[in-house]
């Protein structure tokens, strides 16, 4: 069940453009290292693998990114570099794929004659993946740039051991947080450069689900980040981080399982291991150490990112934030099986002196079978947000908090219950409902490989799709998801109490905060601890 999860995140490298390629005669663009030759698709024109900083490679592993070296001629942007050096999957720690010469990113234009003339605005998408997996390659926005008249960039950003290990020694600075330092590197290459792909810097939306989601928390508590984008989008995303001393305990653990066990030489002990050694113990962060993520407290990211948000210290621009409806049925896969007694064990193992209280409100017999085990779990986790604060009432919370600050917060649920799943093939009769990451195919058509599952969509579902991405596309634009068309609802600002129930074949529609509230049992969470 692991082993399936980790597929349904893992990246492809070198995915093909879905899109047939046609004549590239002419698309040069001019950037601040070199002109750029970029590639005719049907709908978009496509900049693929512009690299934006230097290799964090030798003596640049574990430091913050440098500029890109310039060239002369004419560079071909024409094929995706490589993505990020990372784990093949949990099932096989061993394999690896990537490379650590991985810091580029994507640009996908409009294909008007006049487009790379105008000041369109830009959605700079981070991707997710748990931030040790997952590529910008796997984002094909030309959809987007084409329907809604806009730039799309989309980056690779370092990942796992390289992106976000926190060992005293590696680094006079960057603190464990190179893979958030990547992240801004790709912002300025972005301010300095997007006028020349048509795009305005002044129109900036970051953009991220999942660990995407994380990273556009931390970026919008970042100092470092400030002024670099205007808008920002969350999908299923939390606002986690580590403090240094949880960062650096797990990193310490990860180190001496990699065979670096002189507390006093850990750093250089590390600089001495392959790619493939580093890739090879990653597991031990999830078997034991547990998962790294931002820290908080250093120059990058002083304030913890919920601390940010809640206190109104934070880059205040719009917000578009939202989860899904069965957000954690994904990762209870692996309680596909389990018994009433297994469930009840796990519910006291998790929730102590309030497990009674739990089984009441979820009871086991209440769900079908099979795989009753992994929709009685995936309720309770995604109603009290178990997985870090993902989903249900966390979501709320945070959307709450953000809206103390900024009045253009706009807050979602994506609730298409039958949304395509590549889980539904290995798990037969298996209902995925809108779980994770179920709401990407909708605004990212060509997003989930050579057969998308945008193309299993029902007429229904297509119409949602078009609906999503002009409510996104609004967003990036005026920074309210409103676009007046007919017989699209309106969206209100979740300052109004009021938040969207995003359903297929035109039903999406404003509901109360209170109905999300009863939904996910906000009231019995929000009491206990």
């Amino acid at each position: 069940m692991v082993a399936l999860v980790a597929a349904c995140f893992t990246a492809v490298s070198g995915m093909p453009t879905p899109a047939a390629a046609a004549d590239s005669g002419g698309l040069i663009v001019s950037t601040d290292t070199g002109r750029l030759q970029g590639k005719n698709a049907e709908s978009a024109h496509q900049y693929l693998g512009i690299p934006y900083a230097a290799a964090p490679t030798g003596r640049l592993r574990w430091q913050p990114p440098q500029r890109a070296t310039s060239w002369s001629g004419v560079r071909k942007a024409t094929e995706y570099a490589a993505q990020c050096a990372q784990a093949g999957g949990y099932g096989t720690p061993s394999a690896s794929t990537g490379s650590e010469d991985c810091l580029y990113l994507n640009v996908y234009t409009p294909t008007g004659a006049q487009a790379r003339h105008q000041r369109l605005p830009v959605l700079f998408w981070i991707h997710g993946g748990s931030l040790k997996a997952g590529s910008g390659n796997e984002y094909d926005g030309s959809q987007i740039a084409d329907s809604q008249n806009a730039v799309v960039v989309s980056i690779n950003y370092r990942l796992g051991v390289f992106g976000y290990l926190n060992v005293p020694g590696l680094s006079s600075s960057g603190d464990g947080n190179y893979g958030m330092l990547d992240q801004i590197a790709a912002l300025k290459w972005t301010q300095r450069n997007i006028a020349s792909f048509g795009g305005d810097p002044g129109r900036v939306s970051i953009a991220g689900e999942s660990a995407g989601g994380i990273s556009v928390c931390a970026l919008l508590a970042s100092p470092k980040a400030a002024g670099l984008f205007s808008k920002a989008i969350v999908e299923s995303g939390v606002c986690e981080s580590l403090t240094a001393t949880v960062a650096t305990a797990r990193s310490t653990a990860y180190a001496k399982a990699v065979g670096c066990t002189e507390t006093s030489a850990l750093a250089a002990c590390l600089r001495t291991r392959s790619s493939g050694d580093l890739l090879a113990a990653s597991s031990s962060l999830a078997d034991s150490a547990g998962t790294l993520l931002p820290t908080a407290g250093t120059p990058e990211l002083p304030l913890a990112p919920a601390t940010a948000l809640s206190s109104g210290r934070f880059n205040n621009v719009p917000l578009l934030i939202g989860v899904n409806r069965d957000e954690a049925r994904l990762f209870a896969l692996s309680y596909a099986a389990a018994t009433e007694s297994a469930y009840e064990q796990t519910m006291r193992d998790e929730y102590g002196i309030h497990a009674d209280a739990v089984l009441a409100r979820y009871p086991y017999d209440s769900y079908p079978s099979p795989y009753t085990g992994t929709y009685a779990v995936g309720d309770v986790w995604t109603d009290s947000g178990y997985m870090i604060g993902l989903g249900g009432c966390p979501a709320q919370q945070l959307a709450r908090d953000y809206t103390g600050n900024q009045a253009r917060t706009y807050f979602y649920e994506f609730n298409d219950q039958d949304a395509p799943s590549r889980l539904s093939a290995a798990l037969p009769g298996f209902d995925a409902g809108a779980t994770h990451a179920a709401e990407l195919p909708y605004v990212w058509a060509y997003f989930g490989g050579d057969e998308p599952l945008s193309s299993q969509f029902t007429a229904a579902q297509r119409q949602l799709a078009k609906e999503m991405t002009n409510y996104w596309g609004s967003f990036i634009r005026t920074g309210s998801p409103n676009v007046h068309a007919a017989g699209q609802a309106t969206w209100p600002s979740y300052r109004s109490g009021r938040l969207m129930s995003l359903l297929p074949g035109g039903s999406s529609t404003a509901v109360a905060g209170a109905a999300y509230e009863r939904d996910h049992q906000c009231r019995f969470w929000n009491s206990i601890d």
